[in-house]
């Protein structure tokens, strides 16, 4: 490894860990905070979903900026806007100026999440590459999934405010080690695609909000209904501008690379599986097998430890061996974890639970960087900043719409078994909740088996997808 390299990694983990922590960290704080600040739970949960949507909504565009003047000043500049924004995210004391904070918050998220890949690909070569890329995702994975456990600690023993207020002196060491460490920019000539922008801020935040208030509202309420068509004609618009342009947001031809798209495909059925399934594990241990919130806090992050130690391993391993083989083994073990938890009962052991999880996280820290590195390999050197913002942005996309279709397909199945509509869990009928669990698990199961299979497509025509081209 190069002088300064792990320094450089380090910073950059330190920031995509911090970032993804704040995706979850807030969740279990929702409570105290909407008592602190007299909001109800409906409101105090766009303090969430402000986060995330902002995050969807940009972070292609600071991808493209990346590219034009430099992803290590985007990188930056982004962690000055996270690292203020969380100060004052923890010195408001009114539910309106939070939002705005949170929101303030998300622009610098996105601003180095969207850059993170494209330096760590342009500083390590080849044979380095997928390791770090490796510890990258298992950050990424450790950071979205340890959130719960953290703000618990936090709440405790300190304020609520203190979950924003502990990014504060994070932000500011990183910031002073990436002034010193950080390498100089490589710069392109072009200018940003406005235009492009808007209407992908549109589509995006229209796609996301339709799809939060469905749940609520059911898909055929005149607001649903008037988002699902606001988000297609901002789509097709922001597509015909793409296609147009002279110096677009996102420069359609990089899909044309077949490696590049069928990878970002595979990222996107992992983390819709992945949220999916996180979102039902958590009431299966609490309400079917009576565990406390303790227990299940500390048996939901065994998944995160797995993989954080699986994930370099597995990029380590890529830089030997070839990433193909192994994103192809890593879908193979996600889908046979997600098949084992369809066997999930009311009786199940904790140790039954924890084992099929585990094989489940195995697959998911062998597939997260290799796929990562078929990613970012994928993409010519001048287009490392609006790669990685797209990979990025599946990843958050696909944890949106997964929580969504987990959700949906479980609803429906114990709709389908009791006989009348149900979009909660019946006491007293756990049977109930664990058909429909099984139901979502089998659909897991079979989203990976498709992901292994277009995956060993991909790896059969290498020679013909692996071309990389200047776009």
């Amino acid at each position: 490894m190069k002088k300064n390299n792990g320094i450089i990694l380090f910073v950059i983990v330190l920031m995509s860990f911090v970032a993804c922590l704040d995706m979850s960290i807030v969740n279990i704080a929702l409570p105290v905070m909407a008592k602190s600040l007299s909001v109800s739970m409906s409101i105090i949960e766009l303090v969430v979903l402000s986060y995330i949507t902002i995050i969807c909504s940009i972070i292609m565009v600071f991808g493209k900026l990346g590219d034009l003047v430099g992803k290590v000043t985007i990188f930056k500049i982004g962690i000055i806007i996270f690292t203020t924004a969380s100060f004052m995210c923890g010195m408001v004391n009114n539910i309106i100026f939070l939002i705005v904070a949170r929101m303030i918050q998300a622009i610098g998220a996105a601003a180095f999440m969207a850059n993170n890949q494209g330096i760590i690909t342009e500083v390590f070569d080849q044979k380095e590459r997928g390791k770090a890329l490796g510890v990258l995702a298992s950050m990424v994975a450790l950071g979205t999934m340890l959130g719960p456990a953290v703000g618990g600690v936090i709440l405790g023993s300190l304020n609520w405010t203190y979950i924003f207020w502990v990014n504060v002196p994070i932000g500011i060491a990183a910031l002073i080690l990436g002034m010193k460490f950080l390498p100089k920019d490589n710069k392109a000539k072009g200018k940003l695609d406005i235009t492009g922008a808007i209407t992908f801020f549109i589509f995006s935040t229209s796609l996301i909000c339709t799809l939060i208030g469905e749940q609520n509202l059911g898909l055929f309420n005149p607001l649903i209904v008037g988002g699902l068509i606001l988000t297609l004609f901002s789509f097709a618009i922001f597509i015909r501008v793409q296609k147009v342009k002279a110096n677009p947001l996102l420069n359609l031809d990089i899909f044309k690379n077949k490696l590049f798209s069928v990878s970002l495909l595979c990222a996107f059925i992992s983390f819709v599986c992945i949220s999916a399934s996180g979102i039902i594990v958590p009431f299966y241990l609490q309400y079917t097998l009576k565990i406390n919130t303790y227990e299940s806090g500390l048996i939901l992050m065994i998944s995160p430890l797995v993989i954080t130690l699986i994930s370099p391993i597995s990029g380590a391993i890529s830089d030997k061996i070839g990433a193909n083989s192994i994103t192809v083994l890593g879908l193979i073990f996600t889908g046979l974890g997600f098949l084992l938890m369809s066997f999930w009962d009311c009786n199940s052991s904790v140790f039954i639970v924890i084992t099929f999880q585990i094989v489940m996280a195995i697959g998911n820290g062998f597939f997260q960087p290799s796929n990562n590195y078929l990613i970012m390999s994928a993409a010519p050197k001048n287009k490392l900043g609006i790669a990685g913002s797209v990979n990025s942005l599946v990843r958050n996309f696909g944890q949106v719409i997964g929580v969504t279709f987990g959700t949906t397909i479980l609803y429906s199945l114990m709709s389908y078994k009791i006989g009348y509509h149900i979009t909660t869990y019946l006491s007293e009928r756990d049977d109930i909740f664990v058909f429909g669990m099984k139901g979502v698990y089998i659909i897991l199961a079979i989203l990976c088996l498709f992901g292994v299979l277009v995956t060993i497509n991909r790896a059969m025509k290498k020679d013909k997808y692996e071309t990389i081209n200047e776009f």
